[in-house]
């Protein structure tokens, strides 16, 4: 399963330096040219998520790989991509690369924006994230790049209340687009499903506190998390795994349960709770179904 690449993972990966301010109170923000991350000598980057927001100015002749979808964009392309989808970005000819892109954290943001940034059409997981660029836009896009550039190297005290203001300019100057929509199906596109189903299972989880609940629990709460069909999924998981998605959560929370009942002094009640049943009977039957023992005997 792919790791979460962080700030600091991308600072050391593409540039072998980490900023001193990495983590601060204000969030952080950067913007670089595109060119000097592309070429022969450039690492590949992986297929992942990362923690941080992204906004691309892509020119040149890629293949971006999303969720479990596919696009192939020649020309220019505005991309948004958010630290709940993991993608990757394959260059189909290694040169005439070129472009900026920016990256950004929530709370960057959220100093002046009051909802989430994933709310928004252009970061909503199972959106549609890329908007084709004709010349007129690629101006409008470039120009608002260079102005981040410009800005983020000046002494202006209130540089980063420009910078957000700037983000804005390209979220709402792409959201009056028409994003692309026309995806296909890349030939390991189960495999792609499969790890994004495992990342949302396995983000639930350790159960640390009796407080803290597991949300989804049904194949459909997966589904619906993931944009995609139930019967999709089902699909996806039974080609890579042979195993349904009921019969993967179940295990998950059997695993779980086991550790809990193990590890901590909580009682069946609370236990039930943590793994999200709401009678502990029902997880009572769950977990006999499971192991052939009732939760008190695996305890004992």
């Amino acid at each position: 399963m792919p790791t979460i690449e962080t700030l600091e993972d991308f600072y050391k990966n593409k540039l072998s330096w980490v900023p001193t301010n990495l983590q601060n109170e204000i969030g952080h923000f950067n913007v670089f040219k595109r060119d000097e991350f592309c070429g022969p000598r450039a690492k590949p980057a992986p297929y992942s998520r990362r923690e941080y927001y992204k906004i691309s100015l892509m020119i040149g002749n890629n293949r971006f790989h999303y969720a479990d979808k596919s696009l192939e964009i020649r020309g220019k392309a505005l991309l948004f991509a958010n630290p709940q989808v993991p993608y990757q970005v394959e260059a189909l000819e290694e040169g005439d690369q070129s472009g900026y892109f920016c990256i950004f954290t929530e709370s960057f943001m959220s100093r002046s924006w009051g909802a989430r940034l994933q709310d928004l059409p252009v970061f909503r997981p199972g959106g549609h994230p890329i908007f084709i660029l004709d010349e007129d836009h690629t101006q409008v896009v470039t120009d608002i790049f260079l102005r981040m550039m410009t800005e983020i190297a000046s002494e202006y005290v209130y540089k980063y209340d420009a910078l957000r203001n700037y983000v804005f300019e390209l979220i709402h100057h792409a959201q009056k687009m028409e994003p692309v929509t026309t995806h296909y199906q890349h030939a390991n596109a189960s495999m792609r499903i499969s790890t994004l189903f495992v990342e949302l299972l396995e983000r639930q989880f350790p159960i640390e506190t009796p407080q803290q609940q597991v949300r989804l629990r049904t194949a459909s709460d997966f589904a619906g998390q993931l944009a995609v069909h139930v019967n999709h999924l089902n699909r996806a998981l039974k080609e890579v795994t042979g195993k349904t998605t009921t019969v993967l959560i179940a295990e998950r929370l059997v695993q779980e349960a086991k550790a809990l009942l193990r590890h901590t002094d909580w009682n069946v009640s609370e236990v039930a709770y943590g793994l999200g049943f709401e009678e502990p009977a029902h997880f009572n039957n769950f977990f006999r179904k499971h192991t052939n023992m009732r939760p008190t005997e695996f305890r004992a």
